[in-house]
């Protein structure tokens, strides 16, 4: 990839001409009143859509900024992504790579890989210490006025062989990002008997051949209870939908035939992708479908909000949106998934980090 070979190497010697702090320079000028050396105006922890996009704004005008991206994303196992327009259908490594490439024009940036182990707020957080491990096995400390968290959030996917290894390829959570490719095809969806009317409403208009598959959730009188009160009715809705329950205990997942089309423009947005797996119980006879909408639960990917003391709101970081999502630390920002403004989306990615880079 281009970000993790060509300008990784590129990268740290820009970074070697900030002159880091060490930890021991950094406790002594804090004990002292000896104004501290600012590396950056910004470090922005992430380099997904949120990242970059905070990244940008700040570019914009002139900020030192300062892009830490540890390569792993939370989309990175989907073939394409969507809902992005002038961008719909794009690779997300394409797209990074394209937004990279512009937003190195502007002279007051670097962008690098490595990951981020600590966060210090100094001075009654008028600034922090900034840690982390890079390329080549450099652990080197920067000090920055404001920390930008794009750090997202991770899917807990259950462990029935199959479900994960096949994760966005023809398996997805997010009907408005994969749903097209699927329309009109055999679709399962897979979750507990409580999220399966609301995820039915959302592919009513791309499917009519669903399958709930409810692992057993469906024999829980306190769960069936939960949907009765969340979706009133909820059994004559799949009814006149003509969706089966099919509450046998998930076993095994086993792809028969791979959806992607190495023949299909890449210019197009969307064409279909016809996936084909076999559903393996606990007993009884298989189930072949084309697809799959699951519903897990998910956490931080990163462990740093908890260790700074940002305040969760569940699994997301609590923000305040009219002051441009700054967490509960003065001066540490959550961007993107990771924050619980409401949206999951790269729509919303970008957004938050363009709002973000305009408080600062």
């Amino acid at each position: 990839m281009w970000f993790r070979s060509a300008l990784v190497a590129a990268a740290l010697p820009l970074l070697s001409l900030a002159a880091p702090v060490s930890k021991d320079d950094s406790s002594s000028s804090s004990s002292s009143d000896a104004p501290p050396r600012i590396d950056y105006d910004a470090i922005i922890v992430g380099g997904g859509p949120s990242g970059l996009a905070a990244l940008s704004g700040l570019a914009r005008v002139r900020r030192n900024v300062l892009l830490v991206d540890s390569g792993e994303y939370r989309n990175a196992a989907t073939r394409h992504m969507h809902d992005v327009p002038g961008n719909d259908g794009w690779q997300p490594a394409y797209y990074r790579w394209v937004a990279r490439k512009s937003i190195g024009n502007y002279g007051t940036v670097t962008m690098t890989n490595g990951t981020i182990t600590e966060i210090q707020p100094e001075r009654n957080n008028t600034y922090f210490t900034v840690t982390g491990n890079y390329t080549g096995g450099h652990e080197i400390t920067y000090t920055a006025r404001k920390v930008i968290l794009g750090t997202g959030i991770t899917d807990l996917i259950p462990g029935t062989p199959g479900l994960k290894e096949n994760f966005g390829k023809g398996i997805y959570w997010c009907p408005w990002c994969d749903g097209h490719e699927h329309a009109d095809q055999a679709l399962g969806i897979v979750g507990p008997v409580s999220a399966v009317p609301g995820t039915l409403r959302e592919v009513a208009t791309l499917n009519t051949d669903v399958v709930a598959f409810t692992n057993g959730t469906a024999a829980n009188q306190t769960m069936l209870d939960a949907t009765e009160k969340s979706f009133p009715q909820w059994r004559d809705y799949l009814k006149a939908k003509n969706v089966p329950i099919e509450d046998r205990v998930m076993t095994r997942i086993e792809r028969l035939r791979d959806g992607a089309d190495p023949s299909a423009d890449p210019s197009l947005p969307t064409y279909p992708e016809h996936d084909l797996f076999r559903v393996h119980f606990d007993s009884g006879e298989p189930v072949l479908r084309n697809a799959f909408i699951i519903n897990v639960p998910t956490d931080q990917a990163s462990t740093l909000p908890a260790s700074i003391g940002a305040k969760l709101d569940g699994a997301k970081i609590a923000v305040n949106g009219s002051q441009g999502y700054v967490t509960s630390v003065p001066g540490v920002y959550a961007i993107g998934d990771a924050n619980n403004a409401g949206a999951t989306n790269i729509p919303f990615s970008l957004f938050s980090g363009k709002r973000t880079a305009v408080c600062l």
